[in-house]
């Protein structure tokens, strides 16, 4: 079955502040509370610059090669090498076939087709100009799927989307164990060849991440989507059809079916 998230987003707690006064003694001390350091703990979102830290010793420029590079960023990387990609679209605007993936960056069921699936779909159908694919970074599995969400939605304003959530996905951990920090989506921006991370950093933040991210779970509500992964495929511009059985988890043959059932001229 596919991923059902639990819905809604836990308020953010907090920090709190200390001040001590020494009796007698003037003597006040001032504990400066660094937002950054806050949401590199896990809680995500504000901060502009540096991050508050976030990305203290880690390449200005990503690199797949960079000596603390995730597992899988050189594949990840050269997968969607010399395929066009602009914002959450991947593939020639000409091609005839239109393929939508709902995912969500928590998502273990996302995780095993983006490494098992995705790949062969990119290679025999994208790369040859057939498919063209809209990306949809869904979030319902917890906190962390929302702000890491932010992530993929701000490597796409760079055209890096594809690459960031191929290294994300490669290196995804239990969901809801609070894994995908503001450190580690930081760790995953660096390694992506050529992605500005301060610029990444802050359009993670920025309202223009943040408004993708709402209509695609508009989109997802109007589209009535029930869980992740969700595959639909149809000819470009017209209307697309879950390539399963609502509830089942799409597998590659089921893809490929759709793709090749698609009648578009």
């Amino acid at each position: 079955m596919r991923s059902k998230g639990v819905g809604g987003v836990r308020p953010r707690q907090a920090s709190p502040r200390a001040l001590a006064i020494a009796g007698g003694v003037v003597l006040v001390a001032v504990i400066a509370i660094v937002l950054g350091v806050v949401l590199s703990s896990g809680s995500g979102g504000g901060g502009g610059g540096n991050g508050g830290g976030v990305l203290d010793g880690l390449p200005a420029i990503g690199s797949a090669t960079w000596a603390g590079a995730l597992d899988g960023a050189p594949e990840a990387n050269g997968l969607f090498k010399g395929i066009p990609q602009k914002g959450l679209v991947l593939g020639k605007p000409t091609a005839p076939v239109e393929m939508e993936m709902f995912i969500d960056v928590q998502c273990p069921l996302c995780q095993d087709y983006e490494v098992n699936s995705l790949p062969t779909v990119v290679q025999d159908n994208i790369q040859t100009g057939k498919v063209q694919l809209h990306l949809q970074p869904w979030a319902f599995l917890g906190d962390q799927s929302f702000t890491g969400r932010l992530g993929v939605i701000a490597a796409s304003f760079q055209n890096k989307g594809y690459e960031y959530a191929k290294v994300l996905y490669d290196n995804q951990q239990t969901e809801n164990t609070g894994w995908l920090t503001s450190r580690e989506m930081a760790t995953i921006a660096a390694s992506v060849n050529g992605l500005d991370l301060k610029k990444w950093w802050s359009d993670v933040n920025s309202s223009g991440a943040k408004s993708i991210a709402s209509d695609v779970s508009k989109l997802a509500t109007t589209a009535h989507v029930q869980g992740t992964p969700t595959v639909l495929v149809g000819c470009t511009g017209g209307k697309l059809q879950d390539v399963t059985t609502p509830g089942l988890v799409p597998t590659l043959q089921q893809t490929q079916q759709g793709i090749d059932g698609a009648s578009c001229s």
